[in-house]
């Protein structure tokens, strides 16, 4: 298996939150533990599971976790550890397919005579607003379900009472060459974010600062 494969299997959010939670226990871990630990059920556990073994980050082993052997004694059950696989990843995460995607399609748009700063801001809310409506967390507050979204982009968000500040960019790179075009692109997604989560009173708005995203949502 190669390093891509493998990195494209942790960019699931749930992929990612199973393999960190094996990966930090030192025994090997049953399904059932490891979907409480992210969140998931059972059955979507297994599945992610058994994907990252097929890409070689996980290994399975079988053992009856209850110690005992011979007849009555049960299947063995299956377990899940960290391979010696080794890859490398962005940290912090980076996410330039999201606007590689939203510049593609507002391109696409212009290409039919719209303005492309109204293609680029039209296609950025739609990947946001598609992004909060496919949102199926625990129940929370606005401000709580918007940071679980976010998180799962590499916003990284922090709530500081009745606001989330973002301290990363996931497009850090291109936001330095250009700031204008990428703040917009990200005040557009989380308030398209906002939009499919159906919130009411949260807001997103622009709030500039070094080293963090410059849109701030506010409750």
């Amino acid at each position: 298996m190669d390093d891509f494969a493998a990195i494209g299997a942790l960019a699931d959010p749930v992929r990612r939150r199973l393999y960190e939670y094996v990966a930090s226990c030192t025994e090997a871990v049953g399904r059932e533990e490891a979907a409480e630990a992210a969140g998931v059920p059972v059955h979507s556990a297994r599945f992610h599971l058994d994907r990252l073994v097929e890409e070689g980050l996980l290994e399975v082993e079988f053992r009856r976790l209850s110690g005992r052997t011979g007849p009555g004694a049960g299947r063995p059950a299956k377990l899940y550890r960290r391979s010696s696989k080794e890859v490398s990843v962005s940290l912090p995460d980076r996410s330039y397919d999201l606007v590689g995607g939203v510049l593609a399609a507002a391109i696409e748009r212009s290409l039919s005579g719209e303005p492309l700063p109204e293609a680029v801001s039209t296609e950025a809310r739609e990947a946001g607003r598609q992004a909060g409506s496919s949102y199926d967390g625990p129940s929370a507050d606005e401000l709580d379900r918007t940071a679980t979204v976010l998180a799962e982009e590499g916003f990284e968000p922090t709530r500081q009472g009745e606001e989330l500040e973002l301290r990363n960019c996931p497009f850090d790179a291109l936001a330095r060459r250009h700031p204008e075009l990428v703040c917009g692109i990200n005040l557009d997604y989380v308030g398209g974010v906002l939009d499919g989560l159906g919130c009411d009173h949260a807001n997103a708005c622009l709030d500039p600062a070094p080293d963090r995203c410059c849109v701030r949502v506010r409750g």
